[in-house]
């Protein structure tokens, strides 16, 4: 079968693509408004972008009304956000947070979500989660006749918890952060070392 996308609806493109651009990692977003009311929604049209300058991408829609998204908003005017890598504890959490608020509503007391100052200047991380990136804003990306508003972020800060570092040396990380497959959330299955090449 070949699909012709010039002739599939905006959701027929998307259910095609979450299910076959597999597995996406999860970007649990914590943004804070100019009043400093908490924001956290998990997007998975996310991944790294680039080592030098240390940078990832993440992908916002639009609300259900056509208005932006409050991570979206606040990103644009603080230029400031925490990103989460969500392990399997937080996954009731992380996905009652998909749930649409209203603006001046904080899913931090909506859901119970715990979380905890880490870098100053910094909205908060997630409690207790393996890891968090505290980045700014680095640029917009303007996709001509979308409603999806790809955002470059760089990274200035990353919190690691001591428990998932398996070699401090080399600091290596060893820990199952959730993925999202089609509908569906999953966890990594076993590692394959490749072969070495002669």
């Amino acid at each position: 079968m070949l699909v012709d996308y010039a002739n599939k609806e905006l959701t027929q493109k998307y259910q095609l693509m979450a299910q076959t651009i597999i597995p996406r990692p999860i970007a649990w977003i914590v943004t804070q408004n100019e009043e400093g009311l908490l924001n956290i929604a998990p997007f998975s049209y996310f991944m790294g972008l680039s080592s030098e300058p240390a940078t990832m991408m993440v992908s916002i829609g639009h609300k259900s009304d056509g208005s932006q998204k409050d991570t979206l908003k606040n990103l644009r005017e603080t230029k400031k956000c925490t990103i989460c890598m969500v392990d399997e504890a937080h996954l009731e959490a992380m996905h009652f947070s998909s749930k649409e608020l209203a603006s001046n509503e904080s899913e931090a007391a909506a859901f119970n979500i715990e979380t905890k100052e880490i870098v100053e200047g910094f909205p908060p991380m997630v409690a207790g989660i393996p890891s968090a990136f505290f980045c700014e804003f680095y640029q917009e990306i303007d996709l001509k006749g979308s409603k999806t508003i790809p955002l470059v972020v760089e990274i200035k800060a990353q919190f690691i918890d001591d428990e998932i570092i398996s070699d401090k040396e080399k600091i290596t990380l060893d820990y199952a952060p959730l993925a999202r497959v089609g509908k569906s959330y999953a966890l990594l299955g076993k590692n394959i070392t490749p072969p070495t090449i002669k």
